[in-house]
């Protein structure tokens, strides 16, 4: 089959790979229709490349239909149409009982110290082949796969492989009360669909941050007042006019690392290509590599007692909070990786129930997986009003 794979840093190619095939009682064999890119797979052509091999395949945020089923699958058969969480999950440990699927404990990557494996992301994550590719290996096939229904198209339903929970995950987590008002640090799929999601639950006063045009112009399309600044002197006296000098209740960190931006992280990944990946995996892990201005522009805006979300990926274990600074303003802090499953019976309604949060033209681009490369190259950089990216195989 041809699949996405990582070569190095800044470097995606599509090649010919074995075709998956059933391991366990439980696998199903999905082929892939419709495959996202997502901001947290650029990590992986960055900061994260020590923790690559050459040849893994990509992905996190497929869907298809359901081709071959193990022995003891019964959930789901052939020809059913499916989304595929991208954190893998078995449905039935304890963590996976209390709505807590990222940290399944049957899949826990203990020997990295790291919770459930994710479809395409590191050996820190069980390096798990993605979802970037013509068919996909789906273990938990009773109780992972989201069954959707057939007759709309696929753009209604990709999202709910992640940018929709992890949407819906940081609203909650940022517990915006009746009356008050959100910010949204970074306006990419994420930060988009945060604004949509907290209008459609009654939020009526949602702010987003961003500088790139084609980001400023869906956001305010949907009603959101937008902040045309990432600085953060512009950014709080800014939030704070509108909101009586307070600051926001709530603020989501929708942006997290943006590695090709941190002078930092760009030497520590020229220095990936000439020392051991051994050492590089040490250093990255706790090495302080993040640019934290959203972060800390958030910490700064947020009001008195309010909470920060935090939803945006950033790696490295080194980099300094500003402790006092939180603890003085009663802040309240939630982060961590979305918990699909959790949150499938109330957003998948709101797709079979008409498009309520614009799921229908939220693609800017759809290609063929051939093109993956250049979708990469253009999503990175920002070109060609990149915004979100699905491949279609």
């Amino acid at each position: 089959m041809r699949a996405v794979t990582w070569h190095g840093r800044a470097d995606v190619r599509v090649d010919t790979v074995p075709d998956p095939t059933i391991q366990e009682p439980t696998d199903v064999i999905v082929e892939i229709t419709s495959s996202g890119i997502c901001g947290s797979d650029l990590h992986l052509i960055e900061v994260m490349a020590p923790f690559m091999t050459v040849g893994d395949v990509m992905g996190h945020e497929p869907m298809g239909v359901v081709r071959e089923v193990g022995p003891e699958v019964t959930a789901v058969r052939p020809g059913d149409r499916v989304v595929v969480p991208f954190n893998i999950s078995c449905g039935t440990c304890w963590m996976c009982s209390e709505g807590l699927q990222s940290q399944c404990e049957t899949t826990q990557n203990r020997e990295q110290g790291f919770g459930a494996s994710l479809f395409g992301y590191t050996k820190l994550y069980g390096q798990v082949p993605g979802g970037q590719a013509e068919y996909l290996r789906v273990p938990f096939g009773n109780t992972l796969p989201i069954k959707v229904p057939q007759g709309l198209p696929d753009d209604r339903f990709v999202y709910l492989s992640d940018v929709v929970p992890t949407a819906w995950q940081a609203v909650q987590y940022a517990a915006t009360p009746p009356g008050g008002t959100l910010l949204v640090l970074g306006l990419g799929p994420i930060g988009d669909m945060c604004t949509r999601i907290a209008r459609h639950l009654g939020i009526e006063k949602v702010y987003g941050v961003d500088v790139v045009p084609e980001r400023l112009r869906r956001a305010t399309a949907r009603g959101t007042e937008v902040i045309r600044s990432t600085d953060q002197d512009d950014v709080v006296p800014a939030i704070r006019d509108a909101t009586q000098g307070r600051g926001p209740d709530a603020v989501i960190d929708a942006v997290g690392m943006e590695a090709h931006d941190s002078p930092f992280a760009w030497a520590a990944q020229k220095a990936s290509a000439v020392l051991p990946d051994a050492v590089m995996e040490k250093v990255m892990q706790v090495a302080g590599v993040d640019r934290l201005a959203a972060l800390n522009t958030a910490i700064e805006a947020v009001r008195r007692g309010g909470t920060i979300s935090l939803s945006g990926v950033y790696g490295g274990a080194t980099d300094p909070l500003p402790l006092m600074r939180m603890f003085d303003k009663q802040v309240q802090l939630r982060m961590g990786q979305a918990n699909v499953w959790r949150w499938v019976p109330d957003i998948l309604p709101l797709l079979t129930e008409g498009d309520p949060l614009g799921v229908d033209d939220f693609a800017t681009h759809r290609v063929p997986l051939e093109q993956a490369p250049e979708a990469y190259a253009n999503f990175r950089e920002k070109k060609d009003g990149t915004v979100k990216v699905l491949l279609q195989p």
